[in-house]
């Protein structure tokens, strides 16, 4: 089978959907479309999976379910089982008024279900700076992500078995994610919690149902590099179009996530839009693949997974320390931002780069290394240790949460401060607003 061709492009398309989610993390009234980096990552999951798999049908009528469970395991689970022990030591160490529920939370997301247990147990998504803030809550799209990487495999087997035709499949694709928008869009006009939607895999469904489709009728081993000029052209203008719309929307009041249009349309219009410049950057006759491939992008983009699983933790833990927020908000975002980058890079390169490749031969090498007291690898060994230290801490954390109870948290220091600071803040935005 041939491999997939290695869009580089895509690394700056990823780079954009990490940035937008910290804008809008960091202040979600200025940035009120950031929130729409995640969309941006659905479409690629949908696409590129579903890319690889048809792909392999095409090529040798079958697909490697077991290597591809195993891959994503690789990818993913290092840094997502990472971010929740090392939180978990911190909140133990540091913030135990967080200790309530830890266990479920840890769990929902080991199993991928943390967003239904944010559904019932979780704070509104669009509440920066609410009281008792969960350093967790951006993990829900990575549970989508889990429930979609655990099914899909066996949804492409039977549409490739059972409907055949590519044309057939896509159109079925199509249907799937309509009906995913028009339900969103029914149960917001319906007052449904507002919660139940964002954070339902049905409802969001249709971001990665399109990435999906596209991959059917766009396949990247298919596109041919040798085209005319004015279709060249017309790729290049395309994409430049829904570059433009990309960015628009991310600032555009209309996607204002507690209002109408964006569950009522506007989450679909912005993931069409998404397809379309994913397909532009496929494509080897236009020139936005090298447009968005830059060093930057690449940088931020082959670390943007560590990135968006550590950003919200680090501003939990950071401004539930922080008396005046207010005070200093850029010297603040700045020193949050250098540590999400920082704790970023660390944990690429000690655990997403090594564990992609991990093997049973390299894991005992590498104990055998840490326990040969002849050895002198000190920094392996001292990684051994720190890595012990959260494993054992995070471990008692979670197993004394069931027994913590929350506490009131409306009535804490750390609840008053949080507010005085929100206030503060957006008084003075106020303030520079009407001043400007």
């Amino acid at each position: 089978m041939r491999r997939n061709r290695f869009i580089t492009g895509y690394s700056g398309l990823r780079a954009l959907a990490v940035i937008g989610v910290i804008l809008y993390h960091f202040d979600p009234n200025s940035f009120i479309g950031g929130y729409l980096g995640v969309p941006i990552f659905f479409v690629l999951s949908g696409y590129l999976v579903t890319d690889h798999m048809l792909n392999s049908y095409d090529q040798t009528g079958t697909y490697n379910n077991r290597r591809f469970y195993l891959n994503r395991i690789k990818r993913l689970y290092p840094q997502l089982i990472a971010v929740l022990w090392i939180s978990a030591t911190y909140i133990f160490l540091f913030q135990r008024n967080l200790l309530a529920k830890l266990n479920q939370i840890v769990f929902a997301n080991l199993l991928n279900v943390f967003n239904f247990w944010q559904i019932n147990n979780g704070q509104s998504y669009f509440e920066r700076f609410a009281n008792n803030e969960s350093p967790f809550t951006n993990l829900w799209t990575m549970s989508i992500e889990g429930q979609f990487y655990i099914v899909w495999p066996l949804v492409i087997f039977l549409l490739v078995k059972l409907v055949k035709k590519k044309k057939r499949i896509f159109y079925f694709l199509i249907a799937v994610s309509l009906l995913s928008a028009i339900e969103m869009a029914i149960l917001y006009l319906t007052k449904a919690d507002i919660n139940r939607i964002y954070y339902g895999t049905d409802t969001r469904f249709f971001s990665l149902g399109l990435g999906a489709a596209l991959a059917v009728i766009w396949p990247v081993e298919e596109l041919n590099p040798k085209v005319p000029k004015q279709d060249r052209i017309l790729l290049d203008v395309i994409g430049l179009v829904s570059f433009i719309l990309l960015l628009v929307m991310y600032f555009a009041k209309a996607m204002n996530p507690q209002q109408a249009f964006a569950y009522c349309g506007g989450m679909l219009l912005f993931s069409l839009i998404v397809c379309i410049f994913t397909g532009v950057i496929a494509h080897p006759g236009s020139h936005w693949n090298q447009i968005m491939t830059n060093k930057l992008f690449d940088w931020i983009g082959s670390r943007s997974y560590g990135i968006y699983l550590y950003q919200f933790p680090i501003m939990i833990f950071f401004e539930s320390k922080i008396n005046n927020l207010g005070d200093h908000p850029i010297l603040y975002r700045v020193i949050e931002l250098v540590l999400i980058l920082v704790i970023s890079e660390i944990t690429y390169r000690l655990i997403e780069r090594p564990m992609s490749k991990i093997t049973w031969k390299k894991t005992k090498q590498y104990f055998g290394h840490v326990f040969d007291m002849q050895a002198k690898n000190y920094v392996k060994k001292i990684q051994a240790v720190l890595a012990a230290f959260v494993l054992i801490f995070g471990s008692v954390a979670i197993a004394i949460s069931p027994h913590v109870k929350a506490e009131d948290f409306n009535k804490s220091q750390l609840a008053q401060r949080i507010n005085r600071n929100a206030k503060k803040q957006k008084s003075d935005n106020a303030k520079l607003i009407e001043k400007l």
